[in-house]
């Protein structure tokens, strides 16, 4: 199968968005368990391993656009959770959250679970993921009006036109505005090959249950599920059980070296299954396959990229986030409310995620997709009695 454009400088554009939006708070985590910087280095090395190696085997052998990605919301969670626990114990309990993880995709209650989602309500709570970052284009203004109203006036302009450079020619634009307009970072930059630093795990039963298990929830909840809600969405039939089987086990092996949670993507999952990646959705699993190589150079070049990331202005990167997700966002809503009898439901399941509320140290995507549910049943249930 021959690789476009469009598949690389996608795969590209999703790494890009996906690091540059959360490799702070992956920083922040590590630090907060007293890691070195060599151990920093680690993680980093560790997870864009885990991550391409994950993303490239999935999709390539079941031919769908399957990515994977680390728990952003597991992150956050360590964040605070890490500062009275030492690296060892941090391993000991991002192990625990992985064999967990694996355990749930050996029994195959992933699978039954998914299968009782409705396809409206799965868009509904994707909207309402994505609505997030429709919503930042906007709000960038504040911080970058220039730079933010040159990538929207582009992205209006030259749609049509353009095709599948659209994206990348934005993200070309934007840093080159960036330079002339002295908002490119260059201080932080580095380069050279990272290497692995081997963590010994110290089995504590208070970390485990007090990091380890959270850790598992959260990114089971607020990622896992989210991430199959993704391709049930974009219409995308899988193996769950096998997926996570494969996720589980990635951590298990790289959480020595620092990678703490892999799981299914949401966000750039979503990227990777736009018309932006390929108009053949059968195709677009091309675009998965070159997002894991950029995630293995990510890895493999681990301090380079972080600082290659954070380059340009965080109002760049939400703008051209919402840009891409855009024909996403707009099927979305669209296959939510196609269906008269699922529209209450999936609104209640669009507005309850939409509103970007965290319960319990859960996203609201979780929340959104739960009272979708619910609401969607209690329907069923009247229609059945009438």
């Amino acid at each position: 199968m021959k690789i476009k454009f469009s598949h690389i400088s996608t795969g590209f554009i999703a790494v890009f968005i996906g690091y540059a939006s959360a490799a702070a708070i992956i920083f922040q985590a590590a630090t907060s368990a007293g890691a070195s910087q060599e151990q920093i280095t680690s993680w980093f090395w560790a997870l864009g391993i885990g991550m391409g190696v994950s993303t490239i085997s999935l999709s390539w052998h079941f031919k769908q656009p399957i990515v994977t990605a680390w728990s952003t919301p597991g992150a956050a969670l360590l964040v605070t959770s890490l500062q009275d626990v030492t690296v060892g114990q941090a391993v000991a309990a991002f192990m625990l959250c992985s064999a967990l993880i694996t355990l749930v995709g050996v029994l195959g209650w992933f699978d039954k679970l998914l299968s009782q989602i409705p396809t409206a309500i799965a868009s509904a709570m994707l909207a309402g993921v994505l609505l997030q970052f429709g919503l930042g284009i906007f709000t960038a203004l504040l911080d970058e009006w220039l730079l933010v109203v040159v990538m929207l006036a582009v992205y209006i302009i030259a749609k049509v036109h353009w095709g599948h450079y659209l994206i990348p020619g934005i993200l070309v634009i934007a840093i080159l505005l960036s330079a002339l307009t002295g908002k490119l970072d260059t201080s932080m930059m580095e380069f050279g090959l990272s290497t692995p630093t081997f963590i010994s795990p110290d089995f504590q039963w208070l970390t485990l249950v007090s990091v380890g298990i959270p850790l598992f929830i959260v990114t089971m909840a607020s990622q896992n599920l989210p991430g199959f809600a993704v391709l049930k969405a974009n219409g995308y039939q899988v193996n769950a059980s096998r997926i996570i089987t494969v996720t589980g086990l990635t951590g298990l092996i790289l959480a020595p070296l620092g990678g703490f949670a892999f799981n299914l993507a949401a966000l750039t999952g979503a990227i990777c299954m736009s018309d932006n990646a390929d108009k053949d959705p059968k195709l677009r699993y091309l675009a998965a396959i070159a997002m894991g190589v950029f995630y293995l150079l990510a890895g493999v070049f681990a301090a380079s990229f972080v600082s290659l990331f954070t380059l340009v202005p965080s109002a760049v990167v939400m703008t051209l986030a919402g840009l891409a997700l855009m024909p996403t966002l707009c099927r979305c809503l669209m296959n939510a409310l196609v269906d008269s009898t699922d529209k209450e439901p999936a609104l209640m399941a669009f507005l309850l995620t939409a509103s970007g509320i965290n319960l319990l140290g859960i996203a609201s995507a979780f929340w959104g997709l739960l009272l979708g549910m619910i609401c969607y049943w209690l329907q069923q249930k009247r229609m059945a009695v009438a």
